[in-house]
């Protein structure tokens, strides 16, 4: 930070910058009227929608709510955006719809009481179906038929279970819906349905579970955008990683694809339905090809190195891509060349580039992305931050983050550890977690922080730990395990107190911590108590600051109240601060405080 003498104007910082600056996501496209498209941006300073028209370049702001809005979609037609309306992001709500020129909010379905949600598909023919998830219900699916105006439109159920599930896709003629579900229990692993939408009757089943006796899932990735096409195309386990297969309800036809690329691979369709666009993570890194299905000839799709982490393919077979790097802010490209979405202002500063680094952990060789501080830092050691990244399924990548990047301006070398549990490493690796939850990734983390300490990267007496959601869950879970490796920890929005969490928290959180541990805290009591932060609270010996949302549904305020509360009782050193709103926030200014007050809270606290 500088100062202007001659203005007394303090200069932004350029981690604060990086924060504020306008973003924008991959614009959404309505089929039937492609110049038509919806994004998300921060342009105001909150994460709301905005309606673009691409042939007179006109952009409108469509949401604008205290604590920002992300969900939403745009109509085949594109005469209509819908959005998700929650109460201070409690994740808990209805569907409004608003015209894409604008014009008042109403009701997008009547009938249907306030839930989580569980999946929205629109028809071009008007259909809509809705999935919910309450408390009380479970999962319940509606079909909506023709839609219209909403005048008389009555919800019809055709789904109910008390596990969760969800709307997977609707077919093109609006005959058929995929739905994903886990009946079988495990809810890591979906199985999937379709259902003829006239009466609600099955179509065919594809189980890799076999009842839940083994962990293979599916995943839905949608339906041949072609009339009459009942081709469905799904992401499947079956060889230990993700990749697509073409899969034909009506006819039980299974179609390969033979996709020879190591990692994760998914897919969606080109407009036609002749070819499909690939996308293929491997080891924190993302590109995409085009695959013909007629002559399975595989082709790749020119991307700079870094992360893809979206990517649509245009009627004229152009494709528009999110891209960015650790070191470059994201952007929107096109295949045509150019930016396809530039958001208003300055753009972010850019930061540094990560390092890649394997380290042998207890189950197998463990991938960490490291960041330096810039040059002019030395060479070390430096005071470290572990980013601990949420989840558990999730993976850090070689993509834009604001976050790690104030910590490298401040002088701090930042790892981040893709522990098991984490995507993008095979089946295996992402199953591993299971019943030792917390415990197993914390193994890894140690495994990592050795590495960086013996490297002489990391300074072993200023290590932070440091995440948010189950990145937070770990936080607290490792200075309580490991409370001699971490001279400071920073827990956001964090589970802290796994028997009340599991009490409180939203019924789909529910039925993933049962497939976790095995069962409810009644039937096995002991696993979460060895993965519960509160049951080591007393071993911690580090500063220790939380930041939570009073409305979060995910990591719900009690139970980080009764683990602060303990903290208190033995005169712990450690802050809290509490904002209003659910697992996070949308808002940029407030954002910005929260990694001020980390900030400030490290440097008041971290030794040299």
């Amino acid at each position: 930070m500088s100062r202007d003498e001659s203005s007394g104007v303090v200069d932004v910082p350029r981690w604060e910058q990086r924060f504020r600056a306008a973003r924008v996501s991959l614009p959404e496209w309505a089929e039937q009227a492609p110049e038509r498209a919806l994004f998300v941006s921060n342009a105001t300073g909150t994460y709301e929608l905005y309606a673009w028209d691409r042939k007179t370049g006109a952009q409108r702001q469509v949401t604008d709510r205290a604590n920002g809005t992300t969900d939403g979609v745009l109509s085949p037609d594109g005469e209509s955006i819908w959005w998700f309306d929650d109460t201070d992001g409690d994740e808990f709500g209805v569907w409004r719809r608003q015209p894409f020129g604008g014009g008042a909010d109403v009701l997008a379905v009547d009938g249907l009481e306030a839930s989580y949600p569980a999946g929205l598909a629109l028809g071009v023919d008007g259909t809509v179906v809705v999935g919910r998830s309450t408390d009380e219900d479970g999962s319940t699916v509606h079909v909506v038929r023709r839609v219209g105006d909403g005048a008389g439109a009555e919800p019809v159920e055709v789904y109910r279970h008390r596990e969760s599930a969800g709307v997977g896709d609707l077919s093109h003629d609006s005959a058929l819906l995929a739905i994903e579900h886990t009946e079988h229990g495990d809810a890591m692993h979906s199985s999937l349905r379709v259902l003829r939408v006239a009466d609600g009757s099955v179509v065919a089943e594809l189980d890799d579970s076999e009842g839940g006796t083994r962990e293979l899932g599916l995943e839905v990735l949608g339906f041949a955008p072609v009339d009459g096409d009942s081709r469905l195309l799904v992401g499947h386990q079956r060889r230990g990683r993700w990749e697509p297969m073409i899969w034909d309800p009506v006819t039980g036809t299974e179609t390969e694809l033979g996709i020879d690329l190591p990692g994760d691979v998914s897919a969606d369709w080109y407009p036609d339905g002749s070819a499909l666009i690939i996308g293929h993570s491997f080891e924190a890194r993302g590109e995409l090809w085009r695959y013909e299905i007629g002559s399975r000839e595989l082709t790749r799709v020119p991307t700079p190195a870094g992360s893809v982490s979206g990517a649509t393919a245009r009627p004229d077979g152009s494709v528009e891509y999110m891209w960015s790097s650790a070191a470059e802010p994201s952007v929107v490209r096109s295949t045509g060349g150019g930016v396809v979405l530039d958001p208003p202002g300055a753009r972010a500063p850019v930061s540094v580039p990560v390092e890649t680094v394997w380290v042998d952990g207890p189950g197998g060789r463990i991938h960490a992305l490291v960041q330096r501080p810039a040059d002019g830092a030395g060479d070390g050691p430096f005071p470290t931050v572990f980013e601990v990244h949420g989840g558990p399924t999730w993976h850090d990548s070689d993509s834009f983050a604001a976050g790690p990047a104030a910590w490298v301006d401040h002088g701090f070398a930042v790892v981040r550890v893709n522990y098991r549990g984490s995507t993008g490493y095979g089946r295996e690796w992402t199953d591993a977690l299971k019943h030792r939850v917390g415990l197993i990734e914390l193994e890894d983390i140690a495994a990592v922080r050795a590495w960086a300490v013996e490297s002489g990267l990391a300074d072993p007496a200023r290590i932070v730990l440091s995440g948010g959601s189950w990145g937070g869950y770990l936080t607290l879970l490792g200075l309580g395990t490991q409370p001699d490796a971490w001279a400071l920890g920073l827990a956001a929005v964090p589970v802290a107190d796994y028997v009340t969490a599991y009490e409180d928290e939203m019924e789909a959180l529910k039925a993933l911590d049962r497939t976790l541990f095995g069962g409810t805290p009644e039937e096995v009591p002991e696993r979460f108590s060895v993965s519960s932060p509160l049951t080591y609270v007393d071993e911690v010996k580090a500063p220790v600051y939380i930041s939570a949302g009073m409305n979060d549904p995910r990591c719900p305020i009690k139970q980080i109240d009764n683990y602060v509360d303990r903290l208190a009782d033995r005169g712990a050193v450690h802050e809290v601060y509490r904002y209003d709103a659910g697992h996070g926030s949308l808002v940029v200014e407030e954002r910005i405080k929260q990694v001020r007050l980390e900030i400030d809270f490290v440097q008041r606290h971290l030794k040299g």
